[in-house]
This record gives C-alpha cells, sequence and structure tokens, in this order.
C-alpha cells in the first residue's frame, strides 16, 4: 500500500447538522457553545423538536473532519474511527470513502449499540451547540490500532476527546507508542477545554512523553498551562513539544517551533458557522507538515481553511482546495 500524509484517530460520528434561534438553545436548557455528552432519549427529543427544521446528514468526528481538510488540500488520510453494522454505520463508512478517506476499521455488532451521533445546533451569531451520543465509539481499542499503516504514514494525528473513556484512551496511547517505535511523528490535540479539568496532568504527560506536535485554542492552552496570560501559556506548552499551533479565533493562529514563537493572522471573512474550525486548521497545517512546508506556511494554510469552513454549514469541507495551495502560501 502506498505511503499516506496522516495516520488520524478519533470518534465516529455521524452529524446532524441544523440552523437554529437563539430562543431554541434556551427553551432546551442547553449551554450555548457547548459540547455536552448526552443519553439517546435525550438526543432523540432534541431531534423530534426540529422536525420542521432542514436537517443535514454528514460523516463527522472531529479527527475525522481533520482528515478531511487533509484530503481536501490534496493530502491523502487513514482513519481509524468505531462504527456499527448499521445504516449510520455504513452510511459513515461510504462518506468517508467518498471524501477520499482511508477507513476500513471493522464494525461493531448492533447488538453491541449504534452507531455515535452528534447534533450540531448552529444559531445567527455563528455559535455552535452540539449534544454528542458517543454510541459505539467508545469500543475502540488498542487492537483497533493498525501497526502497518502507521508505519506507512507520515505523521499521527489523535485528538483529546478519546482521554474520556478508558478503552479509547488506551486506543492513543498504543498510536503513540507505535509513533515512537517506527520513527513516525506524533500530534496531538486538545479537543475541548472541558477535557483540561479531569486530564490536564495526563495530557501533560502524554505531550511531554510521545508528542511531536501540539494543538489547541487560546483558552485550552491557558487552561493546559494553568496561566491567564496567554504569551506566558504559549511558551509554557512550547518547552514540552517541537511544535505547539495555537489558534485565538479570527486573529489567526500562534505559531511555535523549536523554542521561536511567531503570530501568524488570520483571513477577514463573515462567518456563519463555527462548527470546525479548528479541525480544518489542524487538517491544513498538517497536509503543510507533510508537504516540506515551514510551520508558518503550514499554519497560514491552515488558517486559510478554518476561514473557508466557518463561512459554509458544518464541519467538513465540502469541496477541495489544492488549487489554492500555491497561490496562499505565496502572499
Amino acid at each position: 500500500m502506498k505511503r499516506v500524509d496522516v495516520y488520524g484517530v478519533g470518534n465516529s460520528l455521524v452529524d446532524t447538522l441544523a440552523f437554529v434561534e437563539s430562543d431554541f438553545i434556551r427553551e432546551h436548557d442547553l449551554t450555548p457553545g457547548s459540547m455536552a455528552l448526552v443519553d439517546s432519549e435525550k438526543q432523540a427529543r432534541i431531534l423530534r423538536a426540529l422536525s420542521k427544521h432542514s436537517l443535514e446528514l454528514r460523516s463527522g468526528g472531529s479527527a475525522a473532519n481533520t482528515m478531511i481538510a487533509v484530503s481536501r488540500s490534496g493530502g491523502s488520510a487513514f482513519y481509524t474511527g468505531k462504527v456499527s453494522r448499521d445504516t449510520n454505520g455504513e452510511f459513515y463508512r461510504q462518506d468517508l470513502l467518498a471524501a477520499g478517506i482511508h477507513f476500513d476499521v471493522h464494525p461493531s455488532n448492533e447488538s453491541d449499540g449504534t452507531t455515535g451521533t452528534c447534533v450540531v445546533l448552529t444559531t445567527p451569531d455563528a455559535e455552535r451547540t452540539m449534544l454528542t451520543h458517543l454510541g459505539v465509539s467508545v469500543q475502540l481499542t488498542a487492537a483497533d490500532i493498525d501497526e502497518d499503516k502507521i508505519k506507512q504514514s507520515r505523521i499521527i494525528y489523535i485528538e483529546g476527546y478519546l482521554w474520556a473513556g478508558e478503552g479509547t484512551r488506551a486506543a492513543s496511547i498504543r498510536a503513540a507508542e507505535l509513533g515512537k517505535k517506527n520513527g513516525v511523528p506524533v500530534s496531538f490535540t486538545f479537543s475541548d477545554s472541558f477535557l483540561l479539568q479531569p486530564f490536564r496532568d495526563d495530557f501533560r504527560h502524554f505531550v511531554t512523553d510521545y508528542c511531536d506536535v501540539v494543538f489547541c485554542n487560546a483558552p485550552e492552552v491557558k487552561s493546559f498551562s494553568e496561566m491567564t496570560d496567554l504569551d506566558e501559556a504559549v511558551r509554557f506548552v512550547g518547552r514540552l513539544t517541537s511544535k505547539a499551533f495555537v489558534t485565538d479565533g479570527e486573529k489567526g493562529a500562534i505559531v511555535v517551533d523549536g523554542g521561536s514563537i511567531v503570530r501568524v493572522p488570520g483571513f477577514s471573512v463573515t462567518a456563519i458557522d463555527t462548527n470546525g474550525a479548528g479541525d480544518s486548521f489542524a487538517g491544513g497545517t498538517l497536509f503543510g507538515l507533510t508537504h516540506e512546508q515551514t510551520a508558518v506556511k503550514s499554519a497560514r494554510w491552515g488558517n486559510y481553511l478554518a476561514s473557508e469552513i466557518v463561512q459554509i454549514q458544518g464541519a467538513r469541507l465540502n469541496k477541495n482546495y489544492a488549487g489554492d495551495v500555491a497561490r496562499v502560501l505565496a502572499d
């Protein structure tokens, strides 16, 4: 099998996308801008309330969206995540394959549970509120990590959401161990601020022991470092890993590379949906890093893809951008 750019590991979720008014969030006692883990009954109640809304289905999950951004840039990727042998699981598999992502993880039996799902509610201020039922995605284990595919990859990408489950956490560590064993760099995203409180120490050890590249946003790096000053927090994470990319909203990103710190400006656009901005940034940056671009140039491409995703509904890019790379990086 030919060499690919990125081996991604994450939760496999089928996203249901809907635009709603802010009143909908308040009426259903949801926290605006949050990602909440819910049971299937609560998710079903929300879906019933959306019966008159226009809904779209997409294969999703944070790391999967990042792999799609790699592919849309002209790169290639494997993706490892767990789905069920149900309708949503087959939709997920076919949708990823159609997006150019290698996805061939053995599915769970329907008797073991359903494919994970996420209801993504986007309000007029472009904020997204997510209700996630993980389903069988939590059944991903270390045994699902394929060493041969890791050997064929230029870099590994692991999402922090996997730390919420014992088996999925073990899968993450296994992927990192195999990366180190085979000389494949390991990249890691903190995923969400809510993970930093219970797993801050785990993340610090994981970053220090395994990670060559770290992705996070400004609130996450502050929580990770337990520092209120962003510059100090960035320097802190930069001391633990070779490269760090810290997104800072419309300001763009901060790049730490071998001790140097550079701010890379973002692109000015009108956002309608911020869902997936960090995932697309990571995918663009990984594409750059695996195609002989500097860390700063890679972050610029990541910023560009992030600016593109916030102008459409949903967390995944829906067209190819390979033709834009030279123009964007020439500026």
